[in-house]
């Protein structure tokens, strides 16, 4: 298992790789980072995310996680860069509940590149989010893909 740690606006992020695949995108820095072709990708395409140059992320995932979880974060990445669903459309859409759907937002190793952050409550809230500053990095990513200046 590799890791490298990088920079963000959001504070220090850490990719871990596992056998040629993204196996988490961690909030802090890790003591020992190394720099492998693929996290070196992953690094180009979240620096080009955050300088609002990309919409979509083509990197290798592998998230360890329930089938439940893993077909909410399948359709996570569904919403379209800029977009919001929430937590009642997508349980509606996966035949489920929307705190079930909530769980599995709490629980995506991957944030940022599986877009948790475009789950919102009802009436346009932002409801919880993992970051840093929770609800405020959700906001500025938000904002962000929307064009607005975070």
């Amino acid at each position: 298992m590799s890791q490298l740690s990088l920079p963000s606006p959001l504070g220090p992020l850490t990719l871990t790789e596992e056998d040629g695949a993204i196996v988490s995108l961690d909030w802090g820095e890790a003591p020992d980072s190394v720099e492998t072709p693929l996290l070196l990708l992953a690094k180009a395409q979240l620096d080009a995310y955050f300088a609002g140059g990309l919409t979509v992320f083509t990197l290798p995932l592998r998230m360890a996680g329930t089938a439940f979880q893993r077909r909410v974060w399948q359709a996570m990445c569904t919403i379209p860069y800029g977009g919001t669903r929430s937590y009642a459309e997508m349980a509606r859409h996966l035949d489920s509940g929307p705190r079930a759907v909530g769980g599995a937002c709490g629980r995506n190793p991957v944030p940022i590149i599986v877009p948790c952050h475009r789950i919102v409550a009802a009436g346009g809230r932002l409801g919880g989010y993992s970051g840093w500053d929770g609800v405020e990095a959700k906001r500025w990513l938000l904002d962000l893909e929307s064009g607005v200046d975070p």
